[in-house]
C-alpha cells in the first residue's frame, strides 16, 4: 500500500483516554493512562488527549505523568471555557509540547438547557479563555464547538472567528449527538474551512450513534479537514467515536482513492487494543472491522473453497496487515473442502463413502452455532484414523497466503 507522492498527510488525534474513557465502565487509573500513551504514540498518532485536569486529581496526575514521557507526539487536555480550567490543565502539563483543547458551546439547546447563558456571553468566554490560554504561553489553542452539529451559521461564525482572532490554531467541529449524515458532516466542514486561514488546523470529533462516525469524519477530510479525533476501537460516549483502526485501514487500502495517508502503524494496534480490553475489562466483539473476533475467520464452505485456493477471494482487508491470522473454522456450515484438505496433511487415502462418513459426522450433524479450531478437528481424525504421524497442515500457497 503506497501513498502518491501528492498523498495529504492526516493527522490523527487519540482521545482514548478522554472522551473514550469518560463513557461507562472504562475508567482507566493514571499508570494504565500512561501505559496506553505510550501504546498509541508508538502507533504514530500526532497526539494523544490526556484527560480533563480539572475535572479530577486522577485526569490531573494522568496528564503529569503523560505530558513527561511523550517523546514523539503532542499530548492534549480538555477543559471548559474557564480560566480555572486552563490555570490547571497548564499546572499538570506545562506549555510545552501541550495542545490545550476547550469546549465552546454551540447551539441553543445546549445554552438554554444546559449552560443557561447567551450566545454573546458563550462568544465572549471563547474569547477570554483563548487570549488567557495564549497568555499563559500556550502555543496550541484548540477550540471544540460542542453540539456543532446542531448549531447555525451565525453562532458558528462567531465563535470560529473569534476564536480564530484571539489566538486558537485549531478549530474542533463536535457532532455531539452522532445525528449527523455525512453529506451534512461534509458540508458543515466546508463552511469552517471557508471562513479560517489555511494555517488553522479544522477537526473532526464524531460520534457513533447512527454508526456513520468513520464515514462522517472521511466526509469531513474531503471536504478540506486536516485531522480526525477517533479512539481506539471506537470507545467513547454513548455508541462510541470514530475508532482508529478503521480510519487507518481505510486511509492505507483507500489512500490512492482520497489521495490521503496517516501515518499509523496498522500491525501493532490490535496488541494496544487487546491491551486496553484488558485494562477495562471490555469483551472482544465478534464481528468487529479489524478488531472483531472472526474479522477474519469464516465457518462456510464456500468461503473456505475459495480461501484455500486464494484468500484473495475473500479477504480484501488483509489479517497480516493487521498483525492477525485468518482463522477457518469448522461448524455445520463448512463443506467437503475442508475436510480434504485435513484429511491431505493426514495422509489418509479415504473412498467417497468414507469421507462422506467423516463429514456427516464431524461437520454437517453439528449444533446450531457450534464451531471451533480446525487443529482441534484435525486432532480428532488423526485419532480416528489411527494415523501417529502426522503430517503438517497443508500451507496455503505462499504467494497467496499474504
Amino acid at each position: 500500500m503506497h501513498h502518491q507522492a501528492t498523498s495529504k498527510r492526516v493527522r490523527v488525534f487519540d482521545t482514548t483516554l478522554r472522551d473514550g474513557e469518560q463513557a461507562p465502565a472504562n475508567g482507566m487509573t493514571p499508570d494504565q493512562k500512561l501505559e496506553m500513551a505510550l501504546r498509541v504514540e508508538a502507533l504514530g498518532a500526532d497526539c494523544v488527549e490526556a484527560g480533563f485536569p480539572a475535572s479530577s486529581p486522577s485526569d490531573f496526575e494522568a496528564t503529569r505523568k503523560i505530558s513527561r514521557a511523550l517523546t514523539k507526539c503532542r499530548f492534549a487536555t480538555f477543559s471548559r471555557t474557564r480560566r480555572e480550567d486552563i490555570d490547571l490543565a497548564v499546572e499538570a502539563g506545562g506549555t510545552e509540547n501541550h495542545e490545550v483543547q476547550m469546549v465552546a458551546t454551540g447551539s441553543d439547546i445546549h445554552l438554554k438547557y444546559k449552560r443557561g447563558i447567551s450566545r454573546a456571553e458563550a462568544v465572549s468566554e471563547v474569547s477570554t479563555t483563548v487570549s488567557h490560554a495564549a497568555a499563559l504561553g500556550v502555543t496550541h489553542i484548540s477550540v471544540g464547538i460542542e453540539d456543532a452539529s446542531r448549531s447555525d451559521d451565525q453562532l458558528l461564525k462567531d465563535l470560529t472567528e473569534t476564536a480564530v482572532s484571539s489566538g486558537a490554531t485549531c478549530i474542533i467541529l463536535a457532532d455531539t449527538t452522532g445525528c449527523m449524515v455525512p453529506q451534512e458532516y461534509g458540508e458543515l466542514i466546508g463552511k469552517i474551512r471557508s471562513w479560517v486561514p489555511d494555517a488553522v488546523r479544522v477537526s473532526t470529533h464524531c460520534h457513533d450513534d447512527f454508526g456513520l462516525s468513520l464515514a462522517n469524519a472521511l466526509a469531513g477530510l474531503e471536504a478540506g479537514a486536516d485531522e480526525v479525533q477517533v479512539t481506539l476501537g471506537g470507545i467513547g460516549e454513548r455508541a462510541g467515536n470514530t475508532p482508529l483502526e478503521e480510519l487507518a485501514a481505510v486511509l492505507s487500502y483507500k489512500s490512492d482513492f482520497y489521495g490521503m495517508h496517516t501515518d499509523i502503524g496498522l500491525d501493532g494496534m490490535y496488541e494496544a487494543y487487546t491491551a486496553l480490553r484488558k485494562m477495562i475489562a471490555l469483551a472482544e466483539p465478534r464481528n468487529k472491522p479489524v478488531f472483531g473476533t472472526y474479522a477474519f475467520g469464516t465457518v462456510a464452505g464456500i468461503h473456505q473453497q475459495g480461501i484455500l485456493s486464494n484468500p484473495a477471494t475473500y479477504e480484501y482487508v488483509e489479517p497480516a496487515v493487521f498483525g492477525r491470522e485468518r482463522s477457518l473454522l469448522i461448524g455445520r456450515h463448512s463443506g467437503r473442502s475442508i475436510l480434504r484438505h485435513l484429511l491431505e496433511g493426514l495422509g489418509a487415502g479415504l473412498t467417497e463413502t468414507e469421507i462422506d462418513d467423516l463429514y456427516r459426522r464431524h461437520i454437517a450433524e453439528r449444533r446450531g452455532s457450534d464451531c471451533e479450531d480446525l487443529e482441534v478437528l484435525r486432532q480428532r481424525l488423526a485419532l480416528e484414523l489411527g494415523r501417529r504421524e502426522v503430517h503438517p497442515l497443508p500451507e496455503l500457497k505462499p504467494e497467496l497466503a499474504g
